[in-house]
């Protein structure tokens, strides 16, 4: 569950922001920043704080906004945006080939299969879920704003948005290990 860790500023966030959305922005903006101080402090590497790093950077864009021009309209499409933003962090990484679950698995997986193709595409197939996910949510808020369609429809978009890829994360690596493990004898019988 430690890849949740880098979801606590967007928590913090969200909690404060429907109290007022400048505050939401700060409390992400410095619990985001404590997180990372605190990783780096431990000794963990960039590549794995790379949702921390774009909830920083996402925190004080949006911060900039709203202690500026508190009546932006930005202030009632956080919530959209906030999704947009995760799943182009999550599809950005994709596309630069540094899935951004990588460096969060090496975290919790010995370094000698950190370089292996399957870790990898493992990794790749994660964050892509993630990036489906938070692409999900982005999209169902969006049109349930433009439609004015109850809160119920926008929090069943979160719940299926994030909770589908929380799952595949905890169920596919070891589905993927062990079909891995099941080649192996295969390929080393002459």
């Amino acid at each position: 569950m430690g890849y949740l860790r880098g979801f606590i500023p967007w928590i913090v966030s969200g909690v404060v922001s429907s109290f007022d959305w400048r505050w939401g922005a700060i409390g992400g903006l410095v619990t985001g920043l404590l997180l990372l101080l605190q990783d780096r402090r431990r000794g963990v590497d960039l590549d794995a704080l790379v949702l921390e790093i774009s909830a920083i950077v996402y925190f004080v864009v949006v911060g900039a906004v709203a202690v500026t021009d508190p009546d932006s309209v930005l202030a009632d499409h956080t919530d959209v945006i906030s999704f947009a933003w995760l799943a182009a962090t999550a599809w950005g990484s994709l596309a630069v080939g540094r899935p951004f679950t990588l460096g969060i698995a090496r975290r919790q997986t010995p370094r000698e299969y950190w370089d292996m193709p399957e870790f990898i595409r493992v990794n790749n197939h994660i964050t892509t879920a993630w990036g489906a996910g938070f692409t999900f949510i982005a999209v169902s808020l969006a049109v349930c704003g433009a439609v004015d369609a109850p809160a119920w429809t926008g929090i069943s978009a979160h719940v299926a948005g994030l909770v589908g890829p929380a799952i595949f994360t905890k169920v596919y690596p070891a589905r993927a290990q062990a079909r891995l493990l099941a080649q192996a004898p295969a390929t080393a019988a002459p």
